[in-house]
């Protein structure tokens, strides 16, 4: 592993496997969808072919420049930020993203705030703690285990097994 991949802590999603996060989410064209800590966009790419509008948010600022090079011109907005910092949309949105394992629980909690305007989520989790969110009853969220992803679908490996958080706004 670099020491980059190292200092950062970085797993991202490999092509295969971020394509069944994205088909399993049922993102719908035109929808906003933020994708918290992008990396290089494995989630985004396939989030623009679903024909969502993406906010890639990306702490690294190589990574950050990567991204809107690689994107120019597609319908893609690259915040270099730490997710946790950043104003989230004023208008229904949902989440698509494979973020950083260390800050799981503040985001969800900024996620699921009084007042968010969020309207869905898939996020790729450690399975400990997917598993402990969706055992929580919510009355205005359907929160549930979505697909197991194996330590292969991410390169390098994780130490730890994950699997998607699926959060829904009850109507």
């Amino acid at each position: 592993m670099s020491a980059a991949r190292r200092t950062w802590g970085w797993h991202p999603l490999v092509d295969e496997w971020a394509a069944r996060v994205v088909a399993d989410s049922g993102v719908r064209p035109g929808e906003l969808v933020v994708d918290a800590g992008a990396g290089t966009g494995a989630l985004t790419r396939h989030l623009i072919a679903a024909g969502a509008r993406v906010l890639a948010v990306e702490l690294h600022p190589i990574r950050a420049r990567s991204l809107r090079d690689r994107f120019a011109g597609a319908p893609v907005t690259v915040v270099q930020a730490d997710i946790l910092e950043i104003r989230w949309p004023a208008r229904p949105f949902r989440v698509v993203a494979s973020p950083p394992f260390g800050i799981t629980s503040p985001l969800l909690r900024l996620l699921l705030r009084p007042g968010s305007r969020l309207h869905a989520a898939d996020l790729v989790l450690q399975r400990a703690v997917v598993r402990r969110y969706a055992t929580r009853p919510d009355r205005h969220w359907s929160i549930r285990t979505g697909r197991p992803l194996p330590r292969g679908a991410f390169d390098p490996p994780p130490q730890v097994d994950s699997a998607v958080l699926v959060v829904r706004r009850r109507a």
